[in-house]
């Protein structure tokens, strides 16, 4: 099998179900953003040191999740692929909920707005937090206009709150100090 099929040569992608949609219409963007994500996650695992085995399976974990939510977007209420794709479901967001908990009881306590920074690892996931953000606005944009899983929506909120605790906590386990705003006088 080829890794190219030349389907795409013209901007158009193929939804679940085998509709065809164009490479700029907003739901092709919103599973692209999710896309992103999941990719910038995969960067900050990679930037982990030797001791993080639970917060990089707790990265893993968020990267399949991210691929069942990039599928649920890429699957149009009434497909005839419904059936075949998980939609996200409130417990995933829960355990999410669970997982910022834990890293914030853990991790420092807030002092002020913080600075993406610190450990290279805890920048890439602010940067993943970012992205992760503007996936959530590519999916609010989408469900404006069409039916979107609310479930997927809830799950990208809750995303990145636990990025921001997990930056936060790697970078009190690694012992690199915060970057804090500093507000500049007018």
């Amino acid at each position: 099998m080829k890794l190219y099929t030349r389907t795409g040569d013209a901007g158009e992608t193929g939804l679940f179900g085998g509709e065809r949609l164009g490479k700029d219409h907003l739901r092709v963007q919103a599973y692209g953003e999710v896309d992103e994500a999941n990719s910038q996650i995969g960067f900050a695992r990679s930037l982990l040191g030797e001791g993080q085995a639970v917060l990089d399976a707790d990265l893993a974990a968020v990267q399949n999740a991210l691929f069942d939510l990039g599928a649920d977007l890429a699957t149009r209420s009434g497909s005839p692929a419904e059936g075949k794709v998980r939609r996200m479901q409130e417990a995933d967001t829960a355990e999410l909920e669970v997982w910022t908990d834990r890293y914030s009881e853990e991790g420092p306590e807030f002092a002020g707005f913080v600075l993406p920074g610190g450990h290279p690892a805890a920048a890439a996931l602010q940067v993943a937090r970012a992205v992760v953000r503007r996936a959530e606005r590519a999916v609010v944009a989408l469900a404006r206009v069409e039916s979107v899983n609310p479930e997927a929506l809830r799950y990208l909120n809750r995303l990145s709150d636990l990025l921001f605790a997990m930056a936060r906590w790697l970078n009190a386990r690694e012992g690199v100090s915060e970057p804090l705003w500093k507000p500049r006088q007018s």
